[in-house]
């Protein structure tokens, strides 16, 4: 059974409590992990604390040789985290060893960059003054990761965290926890004593990282109910939130799109992982004129998929990680049958399975923004697709949503390229190549998608604060009232 990582220690939980750790394929247990307590949370914290004095003054050359090492050893164990991902959280085994080499190269990009991270000298106001910007960690950052891409988005957060000069502490999501503790395992010889802890279980412990006067930072991604929660806590104490809240993206398929490129395009935005991405196709425009070609062309496509266990090597589209969720989409897409939408495939659970939170990938029309399905985050395998007849109006379709976090297109009109990039309200706009990440590019959402920016310089400098020296090298006595007498400005 595995421990939590606190000071460099492997531990069990204070009270000595465990939860189970399901496969979502077939509902059984893999593993239990510690449910970890206040007191383990603030153990980790002031272990972080402490560690925090001398991990920010180690010199960029040797973070950079850490978070390398970090990169070598998950390439290493790429196979072993890989099996584990899918285990524990259903995506075929295929996506995930994508996953790995995606969670490596972030931490070599990082120990890169933060080779290079500076602030600036500035204009003194007099001869005898030298004035600088500096930038320097936060200090102990609490990282709060979901359960849909465990380690990339563990990643995301604490490769630049740590790159920045802060410690962590981590909390993986309750339902997907074993590929963290096994990365943990893997690196922690290479991290300082305190540098990274990881404590496992639910929102009591979330909270506590939260509330807590020991962590400057809260890094989370995940819910907009949760993120506002956090959000609202974390004001209580003006205390420094990077959220990133999920999204209702949209896909527009404009009249002179190559359907062979465009129909299998859409289905792995909406499909990949079950639907179950933050920047997931959710809504999907297409031009009226080639709405049926598109449509049928679709169809035919999602129905040649493979439900089944992530282990299948066969296998397309693996389970929904647990009843609620499941329960969720069929709501979804129950209210909208009831409302007159139709269903040209998909739509139920599939007969084969008697076990595992499986779902049919599932192709709507008929719909418009009054069902929930085009409204609220459904996160699962649902296309549901709406024609329009101008490109404006196809824009003010997208922008009609609470979220923006991506959205899509395919054309090769790069008027509509322009007019795409400058009118949409997101924070990633895809064109011809979707759900497609760059670590040297910021990820991040606009309006309920939250504001943080994960990836690229962007994402080194939210971990990243800015301090203003002020140095007279002179020490010359000044009159009492300067500089706010005469002739002065304050």
């Amino acid at each position: 059974m595995p421990s939590m990582l606190i000071n460099g220690q492997w531990q069990a939980a204070t009270q000595g409590e465990v939860f189970p750790v399901h496969n979502p394929a077939t509902e059984e247990v893999i593993d239990y992990v510690p449910r970890a307590t206040a007191a383990d949370a603030e153990q980790a914290m002031i272990a972080a604390e402490r560690a925090f004095r001398e991990w920010r003054k180690v010199t960029a050359h040797d973070k950079a040789h850490i978070l390398h090492e970090i990169a070598h050893k998950m390439r290493a164990h790429a196979e072993e985290l890989a099996t584990l991902l899918t285990l524990e959280g259903g995506k075929p085994l295929v996506e995930n060893r994508d996953e790995i080499g995606w969670c490596a190269a972030c931490f070599d990009y990082y120990a890169e960059l933060q080779r290079n991270t500076r602030g600036r000298v500035i204009p003194s106001v007099e001869p005898s003054q030298l004035a600088m910007v500096l930038k320097e960690p936060y200090g102990v950052v609490a990282a709060i990761v979901p359960w849909n891409y465990p380690l990339l988005l563990m990643s995301w957060k604490v490769a630049p965290a740590l790159a920045a000069g802060n410690t962590v502490v981590l909390k993986p999501s309750e339902m997907t926890p074993l590929a963290t503790l096994r990365f943990a395992e893997l690196c922690c010889d290479h991290v300082p004593p305190g540098v990274l802890n990881i404590i496992t279980g639910f929102g009591d412990v979330g909270r506590e990282l939260v509330v807590s006067p020991r962590t400057q930072m809260i890094a989370f991604t995940g819910s907009f109910a949760t993120g506002r929660e956090i959000a609202r806590l974390a004001a209580e104490r003006v205390k420094k939130t990077h959220l990133e809240l999920g999204g209702k993206d949209a896909f527009i398929v404009a009249e002179d799109a190559d359907l062979d490129v465009a129909v299998p395009g859409v289905a792995w935005a909406a499909l990949l992982n079950a639907g179950q991405v933050c920047t997931s196709t959710e809504r999907v425009y297409v031009h009226e004129s080639i709405a049926r070609p598109f449509t049928e062309r679709l169809v035919e496509f999602v129905r040649s998929l493979r439900l089944g266990p992530g282990m299948d090597p066969d296998t397309d589209i693996g389970p929904l990680i647990g009843e609620k969720y499941r329960a969720k989409v069929e709501d979804h897409v129950e209210e909208a049958r009831a409302r007159g939408a139709t269903i040209l495939t998909g739509g139920r659970r599939p007969p084969q399975f008697t076990r595992g939170f499986f779902y049919e990938p599932t192709v709507l029309t008929n719909v418009d923004h009054s069902f929930r399905i085009m409204r609220e985050e459904t996160f699962g395998p649902t296309i549901p697709i709406m024609t329009y007849r101008t490109f404006d109006e196809a824009i003010e379709l997208v922008n009609d949503c609470d979220y923006g976090l991506g959205a899509n297109l395919y054309t090769n009109d790069p008027r509509k390229v322009k007019q795409y990039y400058e009118e949409v309200k997101a924070g990633t706009c895809w064109v011809n190549d979707p759900l497609t990440d760059n670590d040297a590019g910021p990820f991040g959402g606009m309006k309920f998608s939250g504001g943080a920016r994960e990836l690229g310089e962007e994402g080194l400098e939210e971990f990243l604060e800015t301090k203003h020296v002020h140095w007279d090298f002179t020490m010359v006595r000044k009159p009492w009232w300067y500089p706010y007498g005469k002739g002065k400005q304050s």
